[in-house]
């Protein structure tokens, strides 16, 4: 092997290696999830996620948040819950941790679009990279937990809370945000003004109760 290959063997080897440590993170991937009160059901267009290296992950979650419709009107959507769950999402793989994450998505129960962008600080990141011991009872005995997880609640009126989680750790509430109205309508204005529509659960619980905004504040 001539001294050329070797050199070049050598870089790309370490090119890898740099490449293995780049991220600024303990684990692989972080999730990003959504959830929406009982029956004020959303539909979240995009989120997209700038992270730290400056990559964009377009579309790293869309369609449906989580969210309960109990029958007969049972269910309570007033106020934010006391210990949020982060919500049904996706790993966004590849990327390192967030820089911002830009969300357009429709309030069903308004109906109105709105967009927002969340824009991350480094004491959420700081959060987020701190391992902590934290006892699981469904292993049995003690692990390293971290914060994996970013979980955002969307209600109507465009208020957005947002919360660091993991498996086994409290998740912790790290800001709220107002988003803005987008003029342009649903899907950036290619659906004619239409919003997708409500389910019959939903509609029947607004038609009745209507929508409790004094409640999100």
């Amino acid at each position: 092997m001539t001294n050329l290959i070797r050199i070049a063997v050598v870089a790309f080897l370490l090119s890898g290696c740099i490449s293995a440590h780049s991220q600024s993170m303990p684990y692989k991937s972080w999730y990003l999830g959504f959830t929406a009160p009982d029956y004020m059901e959303v539909w979240i267009e995009t989120a997209d996620v700038v992270d730290i290296q400056d990559h964009t992950y377009p579309r790293a979650m869309s369609g449906v948040a989580s969210i309960s419709t109990p029958p007969n009107n049972s269910g309570e959507p007033r106020g934010w819950p006391r210990i949020a769950g982060i919500g049904k999402g996706k790993n966004v793989t590849g990327a390192d941790l967030p820089q911002q994450i830009y969300v357009r998505w429709q309030s069903l129960v308004e109906p109105q679009t709105y967009l927002m962008v969340i824009k991350i600080p480094e004491a959420t990141r700081e959060l987020m990279r701190k391992g902590e011991k934290v006892f699981c009872s469904y292993g049995g005995e003690g692990i390293v937990g971290y914060r994996d997880s970013i979980g955002i609640g969307l209600v109507p009126g465009g208020i957005a809370k947002v919360w660091v989680g993991g498996s086994c750790l409290t998740p912790i509430e790290v800001m709220t945000v107002k988003a803005v109205v987008d003029p342009r309508g649903p899907y950036e204005g290619k659906a004619g003004g239409h919003h997708r529509p409500l389910s019959e659960v939903s509609k029947a619980y607004v038609e009745k109760f209507g929508v409790p905004y004094d409640s999100w504040k």
